[in-house]
């Protein structure tokens, strides 16, 4: 294949025929892919297993490219949840007449042709999918090689539920993976009217500096728990661990602990039993080392420069004392990715001081950042954390996926 320019003016020659249907319509045919894909579970493993193959043991991405029959069958239900949830489209989000007799009303409409480009996680494929669907948007499909045989098996059972209800299958669109067709892809502004890039923050860097197509980030998370002086230590304890050791390879997870070094010495021995169990790697500074290590902690070593700002996406995490909250903050906005970011503190005060300031997409106070996911917020699911400000912010879900569009109608008026 030269070009995918074929590729992409197919689906962009299909999006009406998603424009057209129906949201009952919609929820039949999401109903009918959650159905496919339990019923199919056996198949979509297989291909998955061909994947985790040829990928290496201690890869951190290959916790988001294993598939098994609990998590397809979550797919499943997350793809009943948004069949489930309100159209988003063609609501009147504004209307009047204007003194000529002209009635103006502005609706909510789908983008049009959604482009995403995303690695080694292919729930992503449904979430994505099925959320262009309920909205009326076609899409293409830009999956990272790791994943590409789960991806080819999952994209075959939508294919076969739109054949089924009289849809081309150019609608959800597979492109292929070689990498020399994705700058044609970030190019394509007469085919694609977004791209949104799901993954490490050089995929995003990539895309936000080659795309033409207008780009809504999401992905990276560097994310931080404060544990202020006035915190209840054992909760605090509880969270961070959590946070770090639930599932260490997605972006909401755990990256570096801050805490007030008054209460340093008692509360880092708390930790230690639940990050040991999980044999998590801890780079911490001068402070926190000797607390760590003074306690028989295993694997604990000397924070570098880069040991902070660093998305882990692994058992591993960074700890950095302060002297107070004004030096906690300015820490976490010297390094925070603007995705989720949590305080521990029994001081209301604090607290919410701390969910003003603290610039970021989702910001917690004693609660695990974990909890920062589309599904979680009941949203259905979601095409990924966005951390910019333009659009959409947070969890990139169903009602972001359309835009506006001014609908008059007049009897022959003429300015």
């Amino acid at each position: 294949m030269e070009s995918i320019l074929p590729l992409l003016k197919k689906t962009y020659e299909a999006t009406p025929q998603m424009q057209r249907i129906s949201g009952e319509k919609k929820k039949e045919i999401l109903y009918a892919l959650a159905d496919e894909l339990e019923a199919h579970y056996g198949e979509i493993l297989q291909a998955n297993q061909v994947d985790l193959d040829r990928m290496a043991d201690d890869n951190p991405k290959k916790d988001r490219l294993l598939l098994n029959k609990d998590r397809v069958y979550a797919l499943a239900a997350s793809v009943r949840d948004v069949a489930a949830l309100d159209d988003p489209t063609n609501r009147v989000l504004s209307e009047k007449t204007l003194e000529n007799g002209l009635s103006v009303q502005k609706l909510s409409v789908p983008m049009g042709v959604v482009g995403i480009i995303y690695e080694a996680r292919p729930n992503v494929t449904i979430d994505v999918a099925s959320l262009c669907i309920r909205s009326g948007n076609a899409c293409v499909l830009r999956g990272g090689t790791d994943a590409k045989y789960s991806n080819m098996a999952l994209v075959t059972l939508i294919h076969a539920v739109l054949e089924r209800f009289d849809l081309s299958t150019e609608l959800i669109q597979l492109l292929p993976v070689d990498r020399r067709f994705v700058k044609e892809m970030l190019e394509a502004t007469k085919y694609v009217d977004i791209i949104i890039p799901r993954g490490s923050q050089a995929l995003i860097d990539f895309v936000r500096e080659n795309s033409k197509v207008p780009t809504i980030e999401t992905g990276a998370g560097v994310c931080h728990t404060y544990v202020h002086s006035s915190a209840d230590l054992d909760k605090a304890a509880e969270v961070v661990v959590n946070a770090k050791v639930s599932r260490p390879s997605v972006c909401n997870s755990l990256d570096t602990i801050v805490v007030d070094r008054k209460i340093a010495s008692e509360f880092l021995p708390k930790i230690l039993a639940g990050m040991n169990e999980y044999n998590v790697k801890i780079y911490a500074d001068e402070t926190a080392c000797g607390i760590i290590c003074g306690n028989g902690y295993p694997d604990c070593g000397p924070a570098e420069e880069d040991s902070f700002g660093k998305e882990y996406l692994s058992y591993a995490c960074s700890v950095k004392t302060v002297e107070n909250y004004e030096e906690a903050v300015a820490h976490i906005r010297s390094f925070s990715s603007r995705h989720s970011e949590a305080i521990m503190a029994e001081d209301e005060q604090v607290c919410q001081q701390f969910l003003s300031e603290i610039d970021a997409a989702a910001v917690y106070a004693n609660a695990s950042t974990r909890f920062t996911d589309g599904g979680v917020f009941g949203l259905g699911a979601e095409i990924g954390i966005s951390t910019q400000k333009l659009h959409a912010r947070g969890p990139f879900a169903l009602e972001k996926l359309t835009t506006e569009k001014w609908v008059i109608r007049g009897a022959g008026q003429v300015r």
